[in-house]
């Protein structure tokens, strides 16, 4: 018989390090910023990442805030770079088509809060799917 050194289903430890002191409060802010249900973005963490990314998470999270889209202020509200390059939850390709539509929809003469709030929703439903 084998046994392992290392468990097999870590969905347990990764929900332990998500309610961890600092990493409930990085967690609790992004679910702010997106709008997402605190439980069900854990959830969708647990399944997505690895244990490496959720231990770094607090970090990833305050180095992205500080750095992520400094130069566009139409990124930086949406989280462009946050929230596909510090903490990846949309793939980059896609992440950039949804930040430059939400330009054209603003260039197109859509107000601004309006274009954001539809690319906010995009990223989303990207997250949530």
């Amino acid at each position: 018989m084998i046994t392992y050194l290392y468990e097999k289903d870590l969905r347990r430890m990764k929900f332990n390090i998500l309610t961890s002191t600092w990493h409930d409060l990085a967690v609790r802010q992004i679910a702010r910023r997106l709008s997402i249900d605190l439980q069900r973005l854990r959830l969708i963490m647990i399944q997505r990442f690895d244990m490496s990314l959720l231990e770094n998470l607090p970090a990833r999270w305050e180095a992205g805030l500080r750095h992520a889209d400094t130069n566009d202020p139409t990124a930086r509200e949406l989280g462009c770079e946050l929230f596909s390059r510090f903490i990846p939850f949309v793939e980059p390709d896609e992440m950039q088509t949804i930040c430059s539509e939400t330009r054209a929809e603003i260039d197109n003469g859509t107000p601004e809060v309006q274009a954001i709030d539809a690319g906010k929703a995009r990223i989303r439903e990207v997250i949530l799917s």
